[in-house]
């Protein structure tokens, strides 16, 4: 798919991957771009910036998204991308208290659901649309340190596999975004300080650059968006020897856990 002249939402907008994605779409010519964020302002400043649409949204409410989708369609006429970038991430284990989990879930995957929902009946109708889904490489391999966004994101893989499967002869395209390390908010902690970056930080790229990389893939209709090459290494070595592979994440997690606790 070619961006330009496309109506294009992005959830998570205001920060990170999401504002990069918005800021790319609109040097490539979008018509409208809708910045969608639980940080209001935030995504209201955005969207100044590149002449598109703010809104404040918590996508974990089904109807708020529902009238995100609204919205966008009464401003622009119909919605031809809808990105579903906004994600959450609480380090722990399988002891992570229930409310975590759950806002995981909510956010990570049934966000997810609600804006193929609210969306593909439009898309459906013209046979034609895009859906970008925002999971990590966590949803292929895994995230040592963080049991939460490890499972959720192995559920959005699981959601954007589906609805490729599904829609894909229907018009719908679908790509799965699943980087590694990126450099937001995210990734760097609410200090931004060194050890908060550590590990995590090791061959981290930009926004800008993930930004690139959807554009590539939707251009060429590719499901896996893989901003870290490596990442298709890994996952095939998974898949070659997953016990092998599972022992090998082991030790990757003493190494994580214990550079943590220092």
């Amino acid at each position: 798919m070619n961006i330009q002249g496309k109506v294009v939402v992005v959830t998570g907008g205001a920060s990170g991957i999401g504002k990069a994605m918005c800021e790319r779409f609109a040097q490539e010519g979008a018509r409208g771009v809708v910045v969608a964020d639980l940080d209001a302002a935030g995504a209201q400043r955005v969207a100044e910036a590149i002449g598109g649409m703010g809104v404040g949204i918590n996508v974990a409410v089904e109807v708020e998204l529902q009238a995100l989708v609204q919205a966008a369609t009464e401003r622009f006429g119909q919605v031809d991308v809808f990105c579903s970038n906004a994600g959450i991430i609480v380090r722990g284990d399988e002891d992570t208290p229930n409310v975590d989990w759950q806002r995981h879930w909510d956010v990570n995957v049934m966000a997810h659901v609600y804006a193929a929902r609210a969306v593909l009946p439009q898309m459906l109708a013209r046979g034609e649309g895009y859906l970008v889904q925002t999971a990590s490489a966590a949803g292929l391999l895994s995230q040592v340190n963080a049991a939460p966004y490890s499972v959720t994101k192995h559920a959005a893989v699981g959601f954007a596999e589906w609805l490729s499967i599904a829609h894909g002869d229907r018009g719908i395209r679908v790509s799965c975004l699943c980087p590694q390390g990126v450099l937001t908010p995210m990734l760097m902690g609410a200090d931004g300080s060194q050890r908060s970056q550590s590990f995590l930080g090791e061959g981290a790229v930009s926004p800008e650059a993930v930004a690139g990389a959807v554009i590539d893939a939707m251009r060429e209709e590719r499901f896996l968006v893989l901003p870290h090459a490596e990442v298709l290494t890994f996952l095939q070595r998974k898949t070659a020897d997953y016990d092998r592979w599972i022992r090998g994440m082991r030790r990757l997690r003493e190494k994580v856990v214990g550079m943590v606790r220092r």
